[in-house]
């Protein structure tokens, strides 16, 4: 049965990659780069900062930038003990694929649909009362994760896995976060 998921976990990688196009290659490229999200991340400093004030929000940023370094870090550690080839060197479909980029880690599971979706997840938590239209944010891990299927450099299964974990880090961490906030901020 495993053996059965991973093949259709392929298959549909091999027809989402295929759905791309040169005309959009540079569009999904540009998603697929943590740098061209930093007027996002901007955005909610700043409206870390306005909810907050500074000294709260300061503690609310070092948050979110130690949400990253830690999200990063388990993504990695999942990667290397479980060692699934990335679509783009795997040998059965890598001729099947468009590749636009080859990097040579491993895929499994995906740290942009882990790490986006933990950090937007934890967004909304902190912001939700705030901001109604915070909930947008969750267009930034489906773009974000998208890509990296867009691109041919994970599977499925990696994004849904990725996905799945951002969101319960994000529960956990935000348990945590107000656990800690009420002992420094009360």
């Amino acid at each position: 049965m495993f053996d059965t998921i991973i093949q259709k976990d392929k298959e549909l990688l091999i027809f989402l990659n295929n759905l791309g196009s040169e005309q959009w290659d540079s569009f999904w490229l540009v998603i697929t780069n943590q740098l061209s999200w930093t007027p996002l991340f901007l955005l909610v400093f700043y409206l870390v900062i306005k909810s907050f004030g500074w000294k709260k929000g300061g503690f609310v940023i070092i948050s979110l930038i130690l949400l990253v370094a830690f999200s990063d870090q388990f993504v990695n550690l999942i990667k290397d003990s479980i060692a699934r080839l990335r679509p783009n060197n795997d040998p059965e479909i890598k001729h099947l694929l468009r590749h636009l980029k080859n990097p040579q880690s491993f895929s499994f599971i995906s740290g942009h649909a882990t790490t986006s979706t933990f950090f937007s997840v934890f967004v909304i938590f902190l912001l939700r009362e705030k901001y109604k239209y915070i909930y947008f944010i969750v267009l930034f891990p489906l773009f974000f994760a998208y890509s990296r299927l867009y691109l041919g450099v994970h599977f499925p299964l990696d994004i849904s896995f990725g996905i799945l974990t951002g969101v319960l880090l994000a529960n956990g961490y935000y348990f945590l976060f107000k656990k800690v906030d009420k002992k420094l901020f009360v």
